[in-house]
């Protein structure tokens, strides 16, 4: 058993910070703009602009990686796959979708229904790009 490959986890991270890009771009330029755009108003702040949208774009490669990073670490255990790739997804999930989500709700930063949304599309979207990150990682 050698150790982690990690230029595979960052070729392998950044096509899964692909997906998660496309992903984020569909939820938020087709799917919820004006639901976004409402919240951001009523919160007096302003439409998300450039450095914003690009700092999103960046961690959201550096969740692709550190989600095939955690692939890579657990595979060991669980074997190579889809199903380690599922399981390196939902705690990704979990803890960058989920959780967060919850906390924007409980903090009434968010709406429970289009904090749902998110959540459900994170969970496609991090499972798809955790999956397309795998297949990548070779040891």
């Amino acid at each position: 058993m050698g150790g982690i490959n990690l230029g595979r986890v960052i070729l392998g991270g950044l096509l899964a910070g692909l997906v998660i890009n496309i992903g984020e771009t569909i939820l938020n330029v087709l799917v919820l703009p004006q639901a976004m755009e409402e919240l951001l108003r009523a919160r007096n702040l302003p439409v998300l602009g450039g450095s914003a949208i690009g700092g999103f774009v960046f961690f959201a490669f550096l969740l692709g990686i550190v989600t095939v990073g955690l692939y890579a670490a657990i595979r060991p255990r669980f074997g190579p796959g889809v199903k380690t790739a599922v399981v390196a997804g939902l705690f990704v999930w979990y803890f960058a979708y989920f959780y967060s989500a919850s906390a924007t709700v409980l903090m009434g930063i968010y709406p429970a229904n289009i904090a749902a949304i998110g959540v459900v599309w994170g969970l496609v979207e991090i499972l798809l790009a955790s999956i397309a990150g795998a297949r990548l990682y070779t040891e």
